[in-house]
């Protein structure tokens, strides 16, 4: 299968869907501001798409390890993610708000599957040789998601209206189901191998998660990271209203952080094996706290400085992340183990995010500085959780030399 399937198809799948999830956003918080009129309805919106996550993640995952075809599964969850953001946008303005949000949680259920569902397959597509720089390439779509995304939501709101951006983002999304449907099938000793129930499946992905430190401490460090970053995002319109001279230039330092994100896995793809992962996860960390107290200083300069400086940090650390779980996921699990950890992190941005904003209209530099002090925390919470020695299947992993 792996010689049908290339991994240039993955990529391009990855990017499509990647990018309309980006998308759908900012553009389904442009069409709640148009259509129910109100700031605060809209970042509700925002705030039920993604917060569901921590719950569509973990079953997800232990689904798609379950399935001898994921692809078909995953092709289907991408189906119901672009039909719900058309329901989203059908509710708004026709039937009463509320019903408009449960649309929305319902829909972010499956939002994980656009992220680490579909990275999760990686290991089926790329030999272990060449996983390495597949798995930087993989990380690229995101920085190229985060960058093209808030973008296109922007232009084609601007266009088109604000509910054909959304329209756009489910396109978007939908296009990449012919690549996520012939992905391939998961091998018979893997299929022979799944746990006899979803429950019991999904106790042992959080025992593995829990109970491998290297995995442990990666998650937790890439979680509390992604809170801080969540409280950075929810800062840049204050940011860019108060230091750049415009809310709407607040977007462009989002635009700063995920070009040099890119450039940085770029460079990573290159040297795959320079710096040990479990190394990268933790010095992100560091680094995305000094780029965020850096922020605090409110000064033009300084600021674009910060942000470009937090993309340095942000983009190693999530190559370094998938590398840590592709090491350490036993192969009936691996779904479980990206979608989880997925989930967790698009939960923990929001947190960060709902954190932050009562806070920004108060102090924006308090708010900065309290990200600034999560992204620190990271650190040394992951490196808290006790070392042991490795396991022997780890050994003689080939994924595990990744970063050697």
């Amino acid at each position: 299968m792996k010689r049908r399937y290339s991994l240039g198809s993955y990529l391009s799948g990855a990017v499509a869907a990647r990018i309309g999830d980006e998308m759908s956003g900012p553009a389904l918080m442009l069409a709640g501001f148009t259509l129910a009129g109100s700031a605060s309805d809209a970042s509700a919106l925002l705030a039920a798409l993604t917060v569901s996550a921590a719950v569509g993640g973990p079953v997800l995952g232990a689904l798609l390890d379950r399935a001898g075809r994921p692809g078909r599964l995953l092709g289907g969850a991408l189906a119901l993610y672009a039909a719900g953001l058309a329901l989203v946008l059908l509710a708004l303005g026709r039937v009463p708000f509320a019903v408009a949000l449960v649309v929305a949680v319902v829909t972010g259920l499956l939002g994980p599957a656009l992220s680490g569902g579909w990275t999760a397959q990686l290991p089926r597509v790329a030999s272990p040789g060449r996983l390495p720089r597949a798995n930087a390439l993989d990380a690229m779509t995101f920085g190229a998601a985060s960058l093209a995304g808030p973008a296109l939501a922007g232009v084609a709101a601007e266009a088109l209206g604000a509910p054909m951006a959304v329209v756009v983002s489910a396109v978007l999304i939908a296009l990449a189901l012919p690549a996520a449907w012939r992905l391939p099938d998961r091998p018979v000793r893997a299929r022979e191998a799944r746990a006899a129930s979803l429950a019991g499946a999904l106790a042992a992905g959080v025992r593995v998660i829990a109970g491998r430190p290297p995995l442990a401490r990666a998650t937790l460090a890439s979680v509390v990271c992604c809170a801080a970053q969540g409280m950075l995002t929810a800062c840049v319109p204050l940011l860019g209203e108060r230091v750049l001279g415009g809310a709407g230039r607040g977007v462009l330092l989002l635009s700063c952080a995920a070009v040099s994100a890119l450039a940085a896995n770029a460079l990573l793809a290159r040297f795959p094996r320079a710096v040990a992962p479990d190394t990268v996860v933790w010095v992100g960390a560091l680094v995305q706290a000094a780029a965020l107290a850096l922020a605090a200083l409110e000064r033009p300069v300084l600021l674009i400085i910060a942000v470009v400086v937090a993309g340095l940090g942000e983009g190693p650390q999530l190559v370094a992340l998938f590398a840590v779980r592709h090491r350490e996921a036993p192969e009936e699990l691996r779904g479980q183990i990206f979608t989880t950890g997925a989930s967790l992190k698009i939960t923990a941005f929001a947190v960060g995010a709902a954190v932050a904003g009562p806070v920004a209209s108060r102090s924006l530099t308090a708010a900065l500085i309290v990200a600034s002090g999560v992204a620190l925390l990271a650190a040394p919470a992951a490196l808290a959780i006790p070392w042991r020695k490795r396991d022997s299947w780890k050994e003689n992993s080939p994924v595990e030399r990744v970063g050697h």
